[in-house]
């Protein structure tokens, strides 16, 4: 037997490793959706943003969400991933959104969440995937309000159910619709920023599951603002941050149930859906919010969530007097025996006083050291 072969095979295996996480390294993008009205975001055409030939790792996109939402960022922070952040956002402390829409796209490829025809002119980098999951970091669970969209329960009403409804949902993304002769059925028709038109037939299973993947989305987000106005300002009377968080799967679920036929037309229509959904929120809350749209999936072992919201829960004030007073428990209890003791004390001599018939001066006299000593 040939020695080498070993040390071939073993050679071998450590190329694939390498090849393997040379796949893995860049599966991921991230798009940076601003406020066309207040800025918090580099321009693209800055030269100090980030490019989209650059990457970002996962806890840098973390650091951003937490940055935007007026927190500090990471103590871990390294000094290369604050300058990559100085390429994201604007370098101003004091005017930050304080709302971030952050939602996750699965079954999308990294090259289409990149073209430049997707999103416009936004900021996008590719994201460098060692890490599983996406930490935003935050000091204190009373100064954010976070509302996963995924944990929302569904209704029917999440899906069409009329003609009425294609035409008000062709009418939101801009768009006609052309019914057929039988209920949700017929051809929607999107126009497409490079000047084409998307055509999706609504006889096609696949493409009305994809519309109601959409529909179900914009509903969600409609029902959280609803809870979010309802909440009220944290103890301090301030308006607390919010973190409204998402995952949409229907390309995925195009490609694994119809396979890749047709997946092209979901990224075209989650590319045209999110702006406008992204301008539904813009409005709500008066051009103070930015949209994070990571693409990527999360490892099968773990949650599904690439995003994951971490407390670093802080020692409050009332904590730190309680421990104090825990230390001094001993003297406490020491002192109130002595005060108990004497009040007892004067308590039997005036009943006794009080019986014998001493007079009222005799006993201050004979309790006076008491009260001094005390």
């Amino acid at each position: 037997m040939d020695r080498r072969n070993p040390f071939l095979a073993i050679t071998l295996t450590l190329c694939l490793f390498s090849l393997q996480a040379l796949i893995n390294v860049e599966a991921a993008s991230v798009v940076f959706l601003d406020s066309p009205t207040h800025k918090y975001l580099r321009s693209p055409s800055e030269p100090a943003a980030i490019a989209q030939t650059d990457s970002m790792s996962l806890s840098e996109v973390g650091a951003a969400v937490s940055v935007l939402l007026g927190f500090a960022p990471p103590s871990t922070l390294s000094a290369s991933s604050s300058s990559k952040l100085n390429k994201v956002l604007i370098p101003n402390p004091f005017d930050r959104p304080l709302a971030v829409f952050a939602l996750e796209v699965t079954g999308v490829e990294d090259s289409q969440l990149l073209r430049d025809t997707v999103f416009g002119g936004a900021l996008k980098s590719k994201v460098m995937s060692e890490e599983s999951k996406a930490d935003i970091q935050v000091p204190d669970e009373d100064e954010v309000s976070v509302i996963s969209l995924n944990d929302l329960p569904s209704f029917d009403s999440d899906k069409l159910s009329s003609n009425k409804e294609l035409h008000e949902l062709a009418s939101f993304l801009g768009g006609s619709y052309v019914s057929g002769h039988s209920p949700l059925s017929g051809e929607l028709s999107i126009p497409l920023p490079g000047g084409d038109n998307l055509r999706l037939d609504l006889s096609k299973k696949a493409e009305l599951e994809l519309l109601n993947g959409i529909v179900g989305l914009l509903r969600k987000i409609e029902r959280a603002m609803v809870m979010l106005e309802d909440l009220s300002p944290n103890a301090n009377g301030q308006k607390l941050s919010e973190l409204i968080t998402g995952t949409f799967d229907g390309i995925k679920a195009l490609r694994e149930n119809h396979g890749t036929e047709g997946a092209e037309e979901g990224v075209h229509l989650f590319a045209v859906s999110v702006p406008k959904i992204f301008d539904y929120l813009q409005a709500r809350y008066r051009g103070k919010i930015v949209g994070v749209i990571v693409h990527g999936e999360a490892d099968d072992s773990e949650s599904k969530k690439l995003l994951n919201m971490v407390v670093n829960s802080r020692t409050s004030p009332r904590w730190l007097e309680e421990e104090s007073a825990s230390l001094n428990a001993t003297s406490v209890a020491e002192a109130l025996l002595v005060r108990r003791t004497i009040a007892w004390t004067t308590g039997i001599l005036l009943i006794i006083a009080t019986l014998l018939g001493v007079s009222f001066t005799t006993l201050l006299l004979f309790i006076s050291p008491l009260l001094i000593i005390h």
